[in-house]
């Protein structure tokens, strides 16, 4: 007999967490405040980018394992898809200005703290102007030395919300557009909360970090890859996206207001993409979008278990698409082992290869 579920949130790890279970065989309901096209969510404004030897730089160990292992599983992910979606796996090229030298010497030096966990090819390569030319032709003259990160990856957030979107239909999954409910409304077997901020006031420690980010049309630039710009007080990155979108950002700010980007975050987001390369300055802005990322005291991910039938997934900062399948995966093998713990047939052990974002309370 399948267990029923109700998915609270439909943003990247609601979708992926209710069509996983339907796909199980499960009965499972997803509710959202939102539409179907996830407009309000996180995930919506992200600019996608797997890379987390690029992140290692700034964030946990832990971040950068989990992302290496998601980079591996979404081929896997897509491919179950209905509709294609935009994925490539062309590494990311970081660059910087001569001025910034200094700390692009320190950013290779934290790049290299990986090297005895990766393979050869997999660590990062310092490049002259040649070899950054060989990657990226249009930089080829602009910048004298870049790191190449090999086998990093990017998507279509997008394209993936849709496409994800189609195959819950597809699964059966009953769709709860413009419905905001709370745990206690709901009569499931198990309840999985991926409401990002919006479970804020049952989990008080969450907090939203502010991100702005601006997606232009270029038909004078050509990238094939992510590319990063070192800088002191503005670095940012460079998505390539299909058909001559760019998706550039993106700021970060303590602070949950989601109003309109700031004319000062405009104005450093784009006069460090002109500086990248001066074609953009002829781009024609898409949108200018502001989002805030939910994320814990240690912004580290976290699957939370209340001793009952509720479990939280949240806290994936901005790392969302970068961990997404490896927290997928660590939290559909809490729900079995739980599922049956309940049916009397084991008991659970934190055991797992992600035991650190395990909040796990004894059952009464």
């Amino acid at each position: 007999m399948s267990t029923s579920f109700a998915v609270m949130g439909a943003g990247l790890m609601g979708r992926l967490m209710a069509l996983s279970l339907a796909r199980e065989g499960h009965d499972v309901e997803l509710f959202d405040r939102g539409g179907a096209d996830a407009g309000q969510s996180a995930a919506y404004v992200a600019a996608a980018m797997l890379a987390p030897l690029a992140e290692s730089v700034e964030t946990e160990a832990l971040v950068v394992s989990l992302g290496q292992a998601s980079l591996e599983r979404w081929p896997e992910l897509l491919a179950t898809l209905p509709t294609p979606v935009f994925f490539q796996q062309n590494g990311t090229l970081i660059v910087w200005h001569a001025q910034d030298r200094d700390q692009a010497a320190q950013f290779g030096r934290r790049l290299h703290r990986y090297d005895d966990q990766l393979l050869p090819d997999s660590r990062a390569q310092e490049l002259p102007a040649a070899g950054i030319a060989a990657l990226e032709p249009a930089l080829g003259q602009r910048f004298a030395r870049g790191f190449y990160l090999p086998g990093e990856g990017q998507l279509d957030n997008r394209a993936l919300l849709s496409a994800l979107g189609l195959a819950l239909e597809q699964a059966g999954v009953r769709l709860r557009w413009h419905t905001a409910v709370e745990p206690g409304q709901l009569r499931a077997d198990w309840i999985i909360d991926c409401r990002g901020l919006g479970t804020k006031p049952d989990w008080p420690a969450l907090r939203g970090v502010r991100g702005e980010v601006v997606r232009v049309h270029s038909s004078e630039v050509a990238l094939s890859r992510p590319v990063r710009l070192l800088h002191p007080r503005y670095p940012i990155y460079i998505a390539p996206k299909p058909e001559g979108v760019y998706v550039i950002g993106a700021t970060q700010i303590e602070s949950e207001d989601t109003s309109p980007t700031s004319v000062r975050s405009a104005l450093e987001l784009l006069s460090a993409l002109y500086s990248v390369h001066p074609a953009f300055g002829e781009a024609r802005i898409l949108e200018m979008v502001t989002q805030c990322r939910p994320a814990l005291p240690d912004n580290l991910p976290e699957i939370r278990w209340d001793g009952g039938r509720l479990i939280r997934i949240n806290g994936l900062y901005r790392h969302g698409y970068l961990m997404a399948p490896a927290v997928l995966d660590a939290a559909l093998g809490l729900v079995r082992q739980l599922s049956l713990s309940a049916a009397g047939l084991e008991t659970w052990r934190c055991g797992q290869r992600w035991a650190p974002i395990y909040h796990l309370k004894e059952a009464a």
